[in-house]
């Protein structure tokens, strides 16, 4: 390929190309059954049995019941439910919810909201690798605490959390324990029986699927209102005219990526730590925010020392290489990254930092192009930059 065409996408942790095989298998919902879930006539009756397939797939991969799954269109719309439907449901409990300081914006921005009307949020801080230590979520627990919401695994710096140790903490203090997967949904093995998961988020397009098409598992029993009112959808948790392409190829996309898991993970494990090891022998003054050992195997967070991260970014956009800044969900914003802001990094060292995430189609022959290119930009920006 010419250099000068040359695209390379390491961005996967921001979203991921629909795979062409499930774009075949939602193309005959779109045109021939294109039918609304709620209409009793066949090309009705055929979506819902579509809907119901995918349903019943997606919930034994979580070890969960088909009643437990309900689909929405996006991880944020599963977060806000969780977080203003449970607040909703059980304020009679108490007001208090428990997060972490490096919950995805979307849980920031939603606890916000609920310390605006009345409710008391505690955010849990992390170490300098990202990591959760359950004791502080045990100590944060009280009379009035109704939910405690721990993501799976950081989308900025990969790091996991020990939620199944969480959950347990949670389980005996009798406090609902929910989990963004949104990063690690067909990745990393879920058994929401075993990790003491009552709500779980999850989403499509990190796995190859559409966008537009998320669930959330909620554990039967658990008292939580809707955010969507109507036409009583998803056993009245979630009114909307069900997406069904989306869903069949959220389903599919699932199917696919289970077959290749493992095989999936030990190569992009391989090709991560080909990255890390090259980049730390070829620059000097870099380091790798969050923990090296415990997180994703496709996500990697490098910072570069006295150099702006955003003109990193540029550079490798120039040679054709995509990566990110940080989460791309709120790249929009200036204002540094609360992630890394929370790993207790000086406000240079948020701005120097950039994220490299890789997946299904990245082979080794585009890492080997980017630890060519890289170290000659570092080079570059060093000699011209302020700090």
């Amino acid at each position: 390929m010419d250099k000068k065409n040359k695209r390379i996408y390491l961005d996967y942790a921001a979203t991921t190309p629909c795979d062409p095989q499930i774009i075949k298998a939602m193309m005959p919902y779109f045109t021939k059954k294109f039918g609304n879930t709620s209409s009793v006539h066949q090309f009705g009756q055929e979506a819902r049995i579509a809907l119901e397939k995918s349903r019943r797939f997606i919930a034994q991969q979580l070890n969960a019941k088909r009643q437990e799954i309900i689909f929405t269109s996006s991880a944020s719309e599963s977060n806000n439910t969780v977080l203003k439907g449970i607040a909703s449901a059980n304020k009679d409990k108490g007001k208090h919810l428990i997060i972490t300081q490096i919950e995805h914006d979307c849980i920031i921005n939603g606890a916000k909201w609920l310390e605006n009307n009345g409710f008391q949020i505690t955010r849990i801080p992390v170490d300098k690798e990202g990591k959760v230590n359950p004791k502080d979520v045990e100590k944060s627990i009280k009379k009035e605490t109704i939910l405690v919401s721990v993501m799976h695994a950081n989308n900025e710096i990969g790091t996991i959390q020990p939620i199944k140790k969480i959950g347990r903490i949670c389980r005996n203090k009798r406090v609902l324990f929910h989990t963004d997967a949104a990063q690690t949904f067909g990745k990393l093995p879920i058994d929401v029986k075993k990790q003491n998961i009552d709500l779980l988020t999850a989403s499509s397009h990190k796995i190859y699927g559409p966008k537009g098409a998320a669930l959330l598992y909620i554990k039967k029993g658990t008292r939580i209102d809707p955010l969507l009112h109507g036409g009583g959808h998803e056993w009245g948790k979630r009114s909307s005219t069900v997406n069904i392409p989306a869903i069949v190829g959220f389903s599919q996309a699932l199917k696919i990526y289970q077959k290749k898991r493992i095989k999936e993970y030990q190569r992009l494990e391989k090709l991560k730590n080909k990255l890390i090891k090259g980049v730390i022998q070829n620059i000097p003054n870099v380091k790798i925010n969050g923990n090296v050992s415990d997180s994703l195997s496709n996500i990697v967070n490098f910072l570069f020392l006295g150099i702006e991260g955003e003109a990193i970014a540029m550079h490798l956009d120039i040679k054709g290489i995509a990566v990110s800044t940080g989460s791309a969900c709120s790249s929009e914003s200036l204002l540094p990254s609360h992630v890394l802001k929370a790993l207790n990094l000086k406000p240079e060292e948020i701005h120097g930092s950039i994220r490299f995430s890789l997946g299904r189609f990245t082979t080794e022959k585009e890492i080997d192009y980017v630890l060519h290119v890289l170290p000659e930009i570092i080079i570059k920006l060093r000699k011209i930059s302020p700090f």
